[in-house]
Parts: C-alpha cells; structure tokens; sequence
C-alpha cells in the first residue's frame, strides 16, 4: 500500500522556521473548507456552531483517509493534514486580540486523488452515521490558491500573534511589499493538550508590492 505524508513533501510550506520569516509560492491545492462567523459573545473556543463546524471538517477529513486505505484499486494510506483557518472581519481590520465579527474559512489540505466522487461518498457516509447535520450542507471540496506569501511559525499563545504579525509586516514593507487578504494561521499544536507557551501556530499572509 503506498503512504503519503504531504507535511514531508511540503516541508518548506508546513514546517517554517520561528527565527525568521520567509517569503513562499503557495501553489492551488485541493481543501475540504468550510465557511462560518463566530457569534456574539462568543469566541471560538466557546461558539457552538464553530464546534459544528470543526466536527463536521474532521469528520469528512477521516471519513476520506480509511475510503482512501481500504478502496480495492490503488489503495493510499495518508497523513491527516493539519487544520488551517482563513480569518477576517468585513469592512474591518482583523485584530486576533478583539474576537468581535470573526468570519472564518476552516480547511483542511486533501491529496491529489481525493476526487468530488469520493467527496459525495464520504460526506453521504457521513450523514447515514450522523444524520442531517447543518453544517454538512456548508461543506465542500475546493481548490484554492493563496500565491507569494510571507509566513513564519509563531510559537506562544495565539493571543500573542500581534507581536510576531508585526515582525511579518515589518519584513514585507522592508522588501517593498504589503501584507493583504485574510488572516491565516495553520495550526500545528491542540490547544486542549500543549500548554499555550509551546502551542505551534504557522502564520502566513499573501502579499503584494507597494505602490
């Protein structure tokens, strides 16, 4: 059976350096994403519907990983990738400290095999286990290109993410460019097991020449 580990192959994009920050092509990949906003009065450690959300990403991540291992023809074991999350506020600047109007994408990378076809089934699985959930319906397998990027991996409590933000910004304007898009942070660490000083966070931002 072959074996996948994509976080090895793409080791510049997922294991970055703390010490600096480095400027990445992300190329198009493939995602199981969903869409969603943090409701008021609430974080994402507490919102209900972001815990729907997150439950119904992995479920269908997992669901695809043991359709993938035990199909008959051409059989792949894979890594799980890591969740990464796509934040923002409209018509505001983001601000990691202030959780007021957070939209979010959460994604999950898929390997080049995983078709829409295996998609339906996993998420039709899914359902028969599960029932009718909301948050199935706002699933979905897209592709998604992010470009030229900054990113370093921020090592700490996210509430600490201003500071190491400001060092990415401060290297993009040095270099002639401008951070812009959404927020994006692709976490390597559970915050429910590591203790906030040694959570592991990649923060990453697209940019763009100053004009």
């Amino acid at each position: 059976m072959e074996k996948l580990d994509l976080r090895k192959q793409l080791k510049s994009l997922y294991n970055p350096s703390a010490k600096r920050v480095d400027v990445v092509d992300v190329p198009r990949f493939q995602f199981t994403m969903i869409d969603g906003e943090i409701e008021a009065g609430h974080g994402p450690s507490t919102s209900p519907a972001f815990k729907e959300a997150m439950e119904a990403l992995y479920g269908v991540a997992y669901t695809l990983k043991f359709m993938s291992k035990l199909r008959k023809d051409n059989p792949i074991d894979y890594t799980v990738m890591a969740l990464e999350g796509l934040w923002w506020v409209e018509g505001s600047n983001f601000d990691i400290t202030r959780p007021e109007g957070w939209r979010y994408t959460v994604m999950i990378m898929q390997p080049d095999h995983i078709s829409s076809v295996m998609y339906q089934e996993a998420l039709e699985q899914l359902r028969k286990k599960r029932g009718d959930q909301p948050a199935f319906t706002r699933l979905r397998l897209e592709s998604f290109a992010e470009g030229t990027c900054v990113q370093i991996m921020h090592i700490g409590p996210y509430s600490q993410e201003m500071a190491t933000i400001a060092i990415m910004d401060a290297f993009a304007q040095e270099g002639g460019y401008q951070l812009h898009g959404k927020h994006h942070e692709i976490y390597l660490g559970d915050p429910m097991r590591a203790s906030p000083e040694k959570l592991k966070t990649i923060l990453r931002h697209p940019i763009l020449v100053k004009r």
